[in-house]
């Protein structure tokens, strides 16, 4: 440790600016891989409980109630909200009989059991079906961007740690060169004491940059798990609003 302080002393400004980088990518790694590590354990314990509560409701809309309770993230109770309100907006009509018959469908619908959810007539079906998908697309969408906000963080630590420190030992060599030459006659001692304290740089990056690999991966894995999780209740949430007897398009 007394020769590391040595060498951040004699090292001028690059080293010591290569050194508090590489300490600000270690905090920030760390930091960032603990806090998503609690979100994301967060999102699987509460994801089953949230489904389960949504589809054991009387209602739609008392399903999403439960579920906003049981939802620690935030992730499933905006997916089922965003497709109720697609599918209960007004359908454009040709005629005023056609619109006045699906509002009243609809008010029908969302006061319906969950279990016995009404047929949508097929010349409604797809421009709500469209409606519903496009709407459980971009919730879903915004929730998987929440999920994996901060990995590409964290791949890019992984990846430039290890240059950064690179670019410490190639510099304090480059001087502990430059020094023993000017001494005239250098011996080995004199040789191996300041580039081996030029070497610690390179042990530096590579102590940042592998705990943002494994982070990377660990995280990349549950971020998956709650993905599929999400895609799962957004099948089903499609099925169930808008799916008809003639085949509507899926998600």
């Amino acid at each position: 440790m007394p020769g590391v302080l040595h060498y951040l002393q004699q090292g001028g400004g690059v080293i010591l600016g290569v050194a508090i980088l590489l300490l600000l990518m270690s905090v920030l790694t760390w930091c960032l891989a603990l806090g998503k590590a609690w979100s994301l354990t967060m999102a699987r314990r509460s994801a089953a409980p949230c489904t389960e509560r949504f589809w054991q409701a009387s209602t739609l809309t008392e399903g999403i109630d439960a579920m906003r309770d049981a939802d620690a993230e935030g992730l499933f109770a905006p997916l089922a909200t965003a497709a109720l309100a697609a599918f209960e907006s007004p359908i454009p009509s040709a005629t005023s009989s056609s619109t006045g018959s699906s509002a009243g469908l609809t008010a029908a619908a969302l006061a319906s059991p969950i279990s016995s959810h009404p047929r949508i007539p097929s010349q409604s079906s797809l421009a709500r079906a469209d409606r519903v998908v496009q709407a459980v697309r971009r919730a879903l969408m915004d929730a998987q961007r929440r999920l994996e906000s901060g990995l590409t963080l964290l791949a890019t630590i992984a990846s430039v740690a290890p240059f950064v420190g690179l670019l410490g030992t190639v510099w304090g060599i480059y001087h502990a060169l430059i020094g023993i030459a000017a001494s005239g006659n250098p011996s080995i001692t004199d040789v191996a004491g300041p580039v081996g304290e030029a070497l610690i740089m390179t042990a530096f990056g590579l102590a940042v940059a592998i705990p943002a690999v494994v982070a990377y991966n660990l995280l990349g894995r549950q971020v998956r798990s709650v993905n599929d999780e999400l895609d799962g209740f957004a099948r089903d949430l499609h099925a169930c609003l808008v799916e008809s007897d003639d085949g509507i398009r899926s998600l």
